[in-house]
């Protein structure tokens, strides 16, 4: 009779360095007794979220169920990415009980939805819950807007003029979406950081939201497994400032990869991206770099100008000790050559 049940999907979505990756790889870790599958969404062309989970695979999550997808944001390829991996992964034995679905930060999940009514596999699956990420200190410091004080003035004086940016129009669909928000890294904004995202939050939700505080990624996983939701039932409940167009591209984002040479130290390379996050406007460095006299590989996650970095594993005997780091900023802020000047110049002029 199981084989008659749709299986359960989760949406994890939230803004960029959210700690989607970090809350998976913990469920990974202690999936509350269900053998799990993890689809990962990567936005451009470095997999580096895909090789994290997979180097947490254990027993009930195996490395085989971890699968990534880097075609583009799997809202906008639904037909040649999203339903074959589905049924590849329904076709696995033994078969998943729970599929978890990381979806880019720049993504939105409605669209993502909607996939779930082709015919292929609605009897198949359901959309368990979509669970929002949303960091704490970037929420209560309002970065979704160039200026926000600006922004405020011109919208109290001429109401008819919307000046949302993109990256405000990310966060606010996700949340629309969301059956239940975390609220990671409470450590970072403060009591009163964690307050101020709660009520940024409640102002966008377009229902009451749960709001649950997460550090370092550690939930119960009662908490968002098993929800119940059958989202997919639900879209008209869940509005986006995307409802009406016909398609749905990531023209304001743009992605670049660096090729970057050996570091003397991984504290130069953070000043570098600190400085791109100042003179550059990046949203989001991700990728691996080679550190002289280092045997074993530094993993780079950034978010603006919080940078943070460890050693992940030793670079194998066959495999060339090459960095390379994707650079994700809004479109018409993004400038390759000024990127790569900063990245690679020698560390002197650095």
């Amino acid at each position: 009779m199981a084989d008659l049940e749709k299986l359960p999907v989760t949406i994890v979505t939230g803004f960029l360095g959210s700690g989607k990756t970090t809350l998976i790889s913990e469920l990974m870790k202690n999936p509350g007794g269900k053998r799990l599958a993890v689809v990962v969404n990567e936005f451009g062309d470095v997999g580096v979220d895909g090789e994290i989970l997979k180097g947490c695979a254990i027993p009930d999550c195996p490395a085989e169920n971890v699968v990534e997808l880097a075609n583009g944001c799997i809202c906008c390829t639904v037909a040649d990415d999203f339903i074959p991996t589905i049924e590849a992964l329904l076709a696995l034995d033994p078969r998943p009980e729970h599929i978890l679905i990381e979806t880019s930060g720049l993504a939105l999940p409605k669209p993502l939805l909607k996939a779930f009514d082709w015919p292929d596999i609605r009897s198949k699956i359901t959309v368990d819950g979509v669970v929002a990420l949303a960091d704490a200190e970037a929420v209560a410091a309002g970065r979704f807007a160039p200026d926000v004080e600006a922004v405020d003035a011109q919208r109290r004086a001429d109401e008819s003029i919307d000046h949302e940016t993109p990256l405000s129009e990310v966060f606010e669909d996700q949340i629309s979406c969301a059956d239940i928000v975390l609220l990671t890294k409470p450590d970072l904004a403060g009591k009163d950081g964690v307050e101020k995202a709660r009520a940024v939050i409640a102002a966008e939700a377009p229902r009451p939201l749960p709001v649950v505080e997460v550090a370092e990624g550690r939930v119960d996983p009662r908490i968002i497994l098993g929800i119940g939701a059958a989202a997919e039932d639900d879209i008209d409940a869940r509005p986006s400032h995307h409802d009406g167009v016909p398609e749905h591209d990531h023209e304001d984002f743009e992605s670049v990869v660096i090729d970057i040479p050996e570091l003397a130290s991984p504290a130069d390379l953070a000043a570098r991206i600190e400085r791109l996050a100042r003179e550059q406007n990046i949203l989001r460095v991700k990728g691996y770099a080679s550190v002289a006299g280092k045997p074993m590989r530094l993993l780079v996650q950034a978010v603006g100008a919080r940078v943070r970095h460890q050693f992940d594993r030793p670079w194998g005997p066959d495999e060339a000790r090459a960095g390379r780091l994707v650079v994700i900023a809004e479109h018409d802020d993004i400038d390759a050559a000024a990127i790569t000047r900063v990245l690679t110049a020698a560390e002197e002029t650095a």
